[in-house]
């Protein structure tokens, strides 16, 4: 039974979005002081306000989830799991994180923690993912979210390279989830959910998706010009930022565009394991 309710936490999409909590945590450590205690305690309330939004989504997506094969044999699709046991635990889970984010990061990181989850579970998840093509436009704004909370844990206030951070992330959302609904576009279909592949096309969704990546590779080096990374960020960021044009600006067909949303999909993820993973590295003394 514990093992059902890990599940319906969706632990990939948690670890996924800690990865860019640290990512902004690391960012604001250049110039603010920081522990390891600090990092633990906001890796820990982010991760409960997200398993939160994570259940409640599972919960309000029971009849879509059961039209699609990627989801129709999940707990709560099937009642393994009781629907109200669920909203009990997805409660337990957010007033414990943001209690956390308050009394051991600070106030403004549990605001913005709050509003994320907002925009997840009533905007995306209640409203927009089910009618509009814009739902993954306002998804992108809860995605951009957790990095943010990890800058302001750190540093209890929002600056320049904390929205270019917040902003970053956000751009860095719309291809990597186009990516996916272009390969699960069946799936989709058969929800009825208004994605852009779905609703305009294979080629209007990748001229998008070339949009998204060259506007994402502009801020990469902004954060850089800014002054926020060193030349180990630029070595990182200009290689995945070359692979990650190189793939979205290949050649889509009707024949070949799984293949090609796969790979977008997967060099997407090394993009933000790259650029998370050199703001790490630049904290650490390097002697020679």
């Amino acid at each position: 039974m514990i093992k059902g309710y890990v599940s319906i936490t969706k632990p990939g999409i948690i670890i996924g979005n800690l990865i860019s909590v640290a990512a902004g945590f690391f960012l604001a450590a250049k110039s603010e002081t920081a522990d390891v205690a600090l990092l633990a305690y906001t890796l820990a309330g982010v991760a409960m306000v997200i398993a939160s939004g994570c259940v409640v989504n599972n919960i309000f997506d029971r009849d879509i989830d059961s039209r699609m094969d990627r989801t129709k044999s999940r707990l709560l699709v099937k009642g393994e799991i009781n629907a109200d046991h669920a909203f009990v635990f997805a409660i337990v889970l957010l007033l414990a994180g943001t209690a956390e984010l308050y009394l051991l990061a600070n106030p403004l990181s549990t605001v913005v923690v709050l509003l994320g989850y907002v925009f997840y579970v009533f905007f995306y998840t209640m409203w927009y993912k089910r009618t509009s093509v814009y739902g993954t436009l306002v998804g992108s704004v809860s995605g951009a979210v957790p990095p943010l909370v990890g800058y302001l844990a750190v540093t209890n206030y929002i600056s320049l390279e904390a929205v270019l951070l917040f902003a970053l992330f956000g751009l860095w959302q719309m291809p990597h989830s186009y990516a996916i609904a272009m390969f699960r576009m069946q799936d989709y279909k058969s929800a009825g959910i208004p994605v852009l592949p779905v609703v305009s096309g294979i080629e209007k969704a990748r001229k998008h998706m070339m949009a998204y990546v060259v506007a994402f590779n502009v801020l990469a080096f902004a954060l850089f010009l800014a002054g926020e990374g060193g030349y180990e960020y630029l070595a990182v960021a200009s290689a995945v930022c070359f692979m990650w044009t190189r793939v979205t600006f290949r050649p889509v067909t009707e024949d070949n565009y799984v293949q090609w949303s796969k790979s977008v999909f997967k060099v997407s993820l090394l993009v933000v394991m790259g650029i998370s993973s050199v703001l790490g590295l630049e904290l650490i003394p390097i002697s020679i």
